[in-house]
């Protein structure tokens, strides 16, 4: 497999695997094994759990208008999620 199609196919996982939720034990080793060579995977995965990070902090202090919550939760696909 080329290091390009490796680096996405592993990603596809990327959010099951930051969550913690990645069942798998070895896709999650393979995953930390291609983050230990990967440089351009690490960054996509730190910024990731930074920007998770810092919307957990601030999302109980400021409040996103309706509007704009609709359209961010519509633009990621997540609207199954968005409360009635």
């Amino acid at each position: 497999m080329k290091p390009k199609e490796n680096c996405r196919q592993l990603l596809s996982y990327l959010s099951e695997f930051i969550d913690d939720e990645l069942e798998d034990q070895q896709l999650c080793q393979e995953i930390e094994a291609h983050l230990d060579q990967c440089k351009n995977c690490q960054v996509v995965v730190d910024t990731m759990k930074k920007t998770i990070t810092l919307y957990n902090q601030s999302a109980d202090q400021i409040g996103l208008p309706s509007p704009v919550r609709r359209r961010l939760f519509q633009r990621l696909d997540l609207e199954e999620y968005l409360p009635d």
